[in-house]
């Protein structure tokens, strides 16, 4: 291997490519960086002349990339990765003095049920670090993980990338939040025929429950679709609805008093909660400091919300 060839590249060359092969749009990139659009496209003439090859031709508002570039980011991207990794061992993280900003994704019942108590350790632990939430599912996770939108996730997860790391958080026991108090037990009869809210990022009007429900023989009719678990003790308050989401979502609505938690009416499944990143990252001090508060306030017995 000729290592003369890399006094020819410019890394900052290689970060623009990286990007336009994720963003396919020299505006997006440019937005992405923190650069002039002017830049990026001088960016990409360079390149250009450094491969001999166009890379990238405009098809409508995309820049689609030729086979050479198809080919040069399947070797460029586990480099960056790799010094990445090699230039993240020459700090160290101070958590009391940094004025880092975290990037991270969360589903839309963790950052109401288990977001609070971290955020509390963290005006504690590091008061000026700044911490940017995207929302996120197991579809978006991959690609926002890949385009360095946030740097780590935590939702359910499928599908994920080679160079992903996965941990296992906690363990997911679905519940049934309900705002009308009852000595009893909810039966599954009761729960078949009383109305839900179903939470759904996609607009959809059946969950895991009905397929859980119809492996029984069962239905139960959705009278309410909304995408965000947030709402829900509004919509619920003075209503017979029912609706269905993880324990540590629905402990955290109940402790205001006012909605109450029951436990499924009918076995179900088990799901998992997860927190998930790239390699590149795994050894980064801050991001390894990170993941540690993540786990602790995350996790199995992490402390739930109170409100």
């Amino acid at each position: 291997m000729n290592r003369n060839e890399l006094r020819k590249a410019d890394i900052n060359l290689m970060v623009v490519f990286e990007a336009l092969m994720l963003e396919r749009n020299v505006t997006r990139v440019a937005e992405k960086l923190f650069l002039g659009q002017p830049t990026i496209s001088s960016a990409l003439n360079r390149l250009r002349a450094m491969f001999n090859d166009p890379l990238f031709i405009r098809v409508g508002h995309r820049m689609e990339p030729t086979a050479r570039a198809e080919q040069i980011i399947q070797h460029l991207s586990p480099a960056l990765d790799a010094l990445s990794s090699a230039l993240s061992l020459t700090h160290d993280f101070d958590p009391a003095s940094s004025t880092m900003t975290f990037r991270i994704g969360l589903s839309d019942d963790v950052e109401f049920g288990l977001l609070p108590p971290l955020l509390r350790a963290l005006r504690q632990e590091a008061p000026q670090v700044v911490v940017v939430v995207q929302h996120v599912d197991y579809w978006r996770i991959p690609d926002l993980l890949a385009s360095g939108d946030i740097t780590v996730g935590i939702s359910q997860t499928r599908g994920l990338p080679a160079n992903a790391k996965r941990k296992l958080l906690r363990h997911i026991q679905p519940s049934v939040l309900r705002a009308d108090a009852s000595d009893t037990p909810l039966t599954l009869d009761e729960y078949c025929a009383r109305p839900h809210v179903l939470v759904s990022h996609t607009a959809n009007v059946a969950g895991f429950a009905d397929e859980w429900l119809a492996e029984i023989g069962r239905t139960r009719q959705v009278v309410l679709s909304v995408p965000q678990y947030s709402s829900l003790p509004a919509l619920l308050a003075g209503t017979d609805m029912l609706a269905s989401l993880p324990d540590y979502a629905a402990a955290a609505m109940a402790a205001s008093g006012q909605l109450f938690v029951e436990p499924y009416p009918f076995k179900t499944p088990t799901l998992d909660l997860s927190m998930v990143w790239l390699s590149h990252v795994d050894s980064d001090p801050a991001e390894r400091w990170l993941r540690s508060r993540l786990e602790a306030f995350m996790g199995e017995r992490a402390p739930i919300a109170q409100f």
